[in-house]
């Protein structure tokens, strides 16, 4: 029942959370609310949160790993397949490397082992947060697509690098040629794994709801069980869970993609994901401030035992392992764009904002904070894990340093840039809307004229097809403009129809809520027309 009880007040906090965020300040992230909000449940009650490492990670990377997968941009993913694997690859190698080295130097109680699975800790950047961030500038769609991609891949590198550094940490042994073949079965049986379960899975259920039909509700968990059958598959043969998570998501993308999936049941799991993203993300935040100050706490005395008696020291080791993340970040987005205006033999001046920029979004956040939470209470021996609590601590002080930089840094490096227009997207999809719209005449004409109906019936379905038909066209019309000023008048007098539409099915909601509240309307009838209205509304609202 406890353990109830604190689940219960840790989801509470997440809703509390989401509604303060919105009354503050738009600079301040909401993982810095949660974070807050964390830190004062810690003053008033003592949860006593504890989580088992193993555990930790199963309830919390999985799902995330997945949905990254899913909703990855496949199309700008793939187009800057190479730029990507040199962030999510190259820069993870450089800055385990750099930011190990640092560590152990800067705090010589933490070994050089355990200094490789902080940075690999480090290393993985997180979208999700600087997306937060930048919705109130404008970031070039490009720049997101390449962070969102580096986070989907840099995560499985960063995560599987601290797996081989515990490792070492552990038995204190380390063969290079080894791990290097460990890591090529982790990383291609992991990807194998994530696919064939997925695969395997949706196969199955396309088979039973083919034949059987479809259940909404039972098509939901299956999608949430996916990721936790990927990863458990994984780790059973010996592979990388975490490829096996993303691997699944990005199959799952392209099981998306065939469109057999009922629209009740694409409209419900993409609000349940929602849902579940933003729980196990908040979750995770408050956790973090609940268990701040005894981190900080156990930290002071690790801190001690290297010689530095004023705790002051603490903010020192977070602030100059920042500073090294930006400047190594830096490096490597400089010299790697350098390299790529060489081969390409273009003469271009360096855009050091756009550099900056990249350099700056590379936030940390619920992902290292995952990792970091689920590093082993204790040696092989038996013996504490030398440093945890300060381990802890740094990767926690980075999280919360790197958001703030991101939140005040980014928007002025933005500020005055100029986003150029992307027609080339804007053509794509006014070619697929009016082939669509085509395709829709065809289909109704057909209709029309193969429905077995009487005569009188056959007036009425004439007269339907030919305004659903008139419609169409007039989508086909507006899409097809040759002209610019015709273009641009059509897409206003798209927006003012949709505002009208929008005013129109608010006034109908109330119209009904009215009905109901007035008893005129029974509960379950008015709940399914408030919800065709919704779906209407949630149409045009996305338009």
């Amino acid at each position: 029942m406890a353990e109830l009880s604190v689940v219960l007040i840790l989801l509470f906090v997440v809703v509390v959370s989401g509604g303060l965020s919105r009354m503050l300040p738009k600079t301040i992230p909401l993982p810095l609310v949660q974070i807050a909000l964390g830190a004062g449940v810690a003053a008033i009650a003592d949860l006593g949160v504890s989580l088992e490492p193993e555990l930790f990670f199963l309830l919390f990377l999985p799902p995330l790993l997945f949905l990254d997968g899913w909703r990855i941009q496949k199309e700008g993913l793939f187009r800057d397949i190479g730029t990507i694997l040199n962030l999510a690859l190259g820069l993870v190698v450089f800055t385990v490397l750099g930011i190990g080295l640092l560590i152990n130097w800067l705090i010589p109680a933490i070994s050089l082992p355990l200094a490789f699975a902080l940075a690999a800790i480090l290393s993985p950047t997180d979208p999700v947060a600087v997306s937060a961030i930048s919705r109130r500038v404008n970031v070039p769609k490009r720049l997101m697509h390449i962070l969102e991609g580096e986070s989907l891949l840099n995560d499985a590198s960063g995560l599987v690098c601290m797996r081989f550094a515990v490792a070492a940490a552990m038995t204190g042994a380390f063969s290079l040629s080894s791990a290097a073949l460990t890591f090529l079965w982790l990383a291609l049986a992991g990807v194998a794994a994530g696919v064939a379960v997925c695969w395997l899975v949706t196969f199955t259920k396309g088979l039973v709801t083919a034949r059987y039909g479809e259940d909404a509700g039972s098509q939901i968990l299956v999608s949430l069980l996916i990721p936790f059958a990927a990863y458990l598959v994984a780790e059973k043969i010996g592979a990388s869970g975490i490829l096996a998570a993303v691997s699944a998501g990005l199959t799952m993308s392209y099981s998306e993609i065939s469109g057999k999936a009922l629209a009740t049941t694409r409209i419900r799991r993409n609000a349940v994901w929602d849902t579940v993203q933003f729980s196990l993300n908040g979750v995770m935040f408050v956790i973090l401030g609940e268990q701040l100050p005894k981190i900080v706490s156990n930290a002071v005395v690790v801190v001690q035992e290297t010689g530095h008696h004023d705790p002051i020291w603490m903010l020192a080791y977070v602030v100059v392992i920042n500073v090294a993340l930006a400047v190594l970040r830096f490096v490597w987005v400089w010299v790697s764009y350098r390299l790529v205006l060489l081969r390409q033999h273009r003469q271009e001046k360096t855009d050091w904002k756009l550099i900056a920029a990249t350099s700056v979004a590379g936030a940390r956040g619920a992902i290292t904070l995952a990792a970091v939470l689920s590093l082993p209470l204790t040696m092989t021996d038996g013996s504490m894990l030398p440093a945890r609590d300060l381990l802890i601590f740094i990767a926690a002080g980075v999280i919360i340093v790197s958001l703030i930089m991101a939140s005040i840094i980014l928007p002025l490096l933005l500020r005055n840039v100029a986003m150029p227009p992307e027609p080339l997207l804007l053509q794509q999809q006014d070619r697929v809307r009016q082939a669509a719209a085509e395709a829709a005449i065809t289909a109704v004409g057909k209709a029309v004229h193969a429905l077995p109906v009487g005569q009188e019936d056959k007036d009425l379905y004439t007269h339907a097809a030919t305004r659903i038909i008139d419609m169409y066209r007039e989508r086909i019309a507006g899409y097809s403009s040759k002209e610019a000023a015709d273009m641009a008048r059509y897409k206003r007098a798209q927006e003012a129809e949709r505002q009208l539409w929008l005013v129109a099915m608010r006034a109908e909601r109330e119209t009904i809520y009215d009905a109901s509240r007035r008893n005129r309307l029974p509960d379950d009838v008015a709940r399914d027309m408030v919800r065709e209205v919704d779906l209407i509304e949630e149409r045009l609202g996305s338009a």
